[in-house]
C-alpha cells in the first residue's frame, strides 16, 4: 500500500504471530494485568507504553488474549478511559511543535508543508472518530485552542 503524502510505497511490517489461546509460559493472571494496567494509567503512562511495559517486565505479548479486552476497553470499563484517542493526541503534540517551530522559524517552507499535511491528518481522524462517534459531534480541532485542550 502507497503512503498518504508520497509517491513511494510504504514498508511492509510485521505481522502478529496466530493465536486462539494464552501461551503456557505467561505466569500473569487476567486480574493482575488489569491492576497493572490501571496503576500505570494512573500514573500517566500511554496506553501503548502499557503494553510495552507488559510486554517487556511481564511477558505478556496480547493482552488481548489474556484478558479478552484491549487496553483502551478495560481503561473504559473501569471509568478512566482517555477523552481523546491517542493516536489524535500525538498528532496534536506534533503539530504543537510545529507550529511552536514554525513562530521562530518564518521561512522553513518545509516544516509549513508539514504542518499542513499533519493538520490535514487531523480533520481526517477526526472525522473519522465522529462517525464511530468516539467523539462528540460538536468537538472541533482548533490550532489556537489545541494546547488547552490536551490538558483536559
Amino acid at each position: 500500500m502507497a503512503k498518504m503524502h508520497t509517491k513511494r510505497k510504504g514498508q511492509a511490517g510485521s505481522k502478529k504471530p496466530f493465536r486462539t489461546e494464552v501461551p503456557e509460559w505467561v505466569n500473569v493472571s487476567s486480574e493482575d494485568a488489569v491492576k497493572v494496567i490501571l496503576d500505570l494509567w494512573k500514573q500517566g503512562v500511554s496506553t501503548s507504553e502499557i503494553g510495552m511495559v507488559l510486554r517487556d517486565q511481564y511477558g505478556v505479548g496480547d493482552v488481548k488474549l489474556l484478558t479478552g479486552k484491549k487496553i483502551t476497553q478495560i481503561l473504559k470499563d473501569n471509568q478512566v478511559n482517555p477523552h481523546i484517542p491517542e493516536d489524535l493526541t500525538n498528532l496534536i503534540i506534533k503539530a504543537l511543535g510545529l507550529r511552536k517551530h514554525l513562530s521562530a522559524n518564518k521561512k522553513d517552507l518545509h516544516n509549513k508543508r508539514s504542518l499542513q499535511l499533519t493538520e490535514s491528518k487531523i480533520r481526517r481522524l477526526v472525522k473519522y472518530y465522529h462517525s464511530t462517534k468516539v467523539l462528540p459531534m460538536d468537538w472541533v480541532y482548533k490550532p489556537e485552542t489545541a494546547e488547552v485542550m490536551l490538558t483536559r
